[in-house]
């Protein structure tokens, strides 16, 4: 695991990249299409970066 692979993004951080409102972001959660998150024991939510990149790539099409 990279360095960048254990880098930690905030919802904000993800919402903003993926250029999302928040309540999406929730919305894919609940329905379990959302990155895998880390849940911290102040309730805050964390995505490390590898995890959103491997998300992406797994949702690239191959459109010929």
């Amino acid at each position: 695991m990279t360095v960048q692979d254990r880098e930690q993004l905030s919802v904000t951080d993800v919402c903003s990249e993926l250029g999302i409102a928040r309540s999406t972001f929730y919305d894919w959660r609940a329905a379990r299409k959302a990155p895998r998150c880390i849940k911290l024991p102040n309730g805050n939510i964390r995505i490390r970066r590898g995890e959103l990149e491997r998300w992406l790539e797994a949702h690239e099409e191959d459109i010929p």
